[in-house]
C-alpha cells in the first residue's frame, strides 16, 4: 500500500514540476515597452522593416540574448526589462563598431521569431524573461 502511495506522490510531483517549468512565449508592443526609455541621440533602433535614413556604411551584425529574473509585477514588465537590456547590449556593440544605428532588428525565442516594426517576442517562465535580438549595425545618413 505504501509503495502505491509513493508512486502516486512521485507522479504528482513530476507533473507539478513540469507545470512550473513551462515557458510561455508572447508578443508585446515595442512602443509601450520603450515608453519610458530616454531618447538616445547616439544610437537609433529600427525594428523589422521600419523606414530609416540611407545606410552610408554597414558595420556588421550584432545580437544579444538576455535573461532577466522575473519579479512579482508580471510578465509584461519583465519582458519590457529584457527588451531594454538587450537594446543596451546592441547599443554597446554599435558604439564599439562606430555605428549610429541598429537596423532590421528581429526578436526571437527558440523557434518563435518576429521581424515586426511594432511588436517583439519574449518568453517567460516562472523564474525569468528571455529574449534574443538580432540586427545590423549601420552608419546612417544624418536626418
Amino acid at each position: 500500500m505504501k509503495v502505491k502511495q509513493l508512486i502516486a506522490l512521485s507522479a504528482m510531483a513530476t507533473m507539478a514540476h513540469g507545470a512550473f517549468a513551462h515557458t510561455h512565449t508572447t508578443t508585446y508592443p515595442i512602443k509601450a515597452a520603450l515608453g519610458g526609455l530616454p531618447v538616445d541621440n547616439q544610437v537609433a533602433f529600427y525594428f523589422g522593416d521600419a523606414a530609416h535614413p540611407v545606410v552610408i556604411a554597414s558595420k556588421g551584425d550584432a545580437s544579444a540574448s538576455i535573461r532577466v529574473a522575473r519579479k512579482l509585477d508580471g510578465e509584461t514588465v519583465s519582458c519590457n526589462a529584457a527588451l531594454k537590456a538587450a537594446l543596451a547590449s546592441l547599443k554597446d556593440d554599435a558604439v564599439s563598431h562606430g555605428a549610429n544605428a541598429v537596423i532590421d532588428i528581429e526578436t526571437s525565442f527558440h523557434g518563435t521569431h518576429s521581424s515586426s516594426s511594432t511588436d517583439f517576442v519574449c518568453a517567460t517562465s516562472i523564474s525569468a524573461a528571455s529574449i534574443k535580438l538580432r540586427g545590423k549595425l549601420a552608419t546612417l545618413e544624418a536626418k
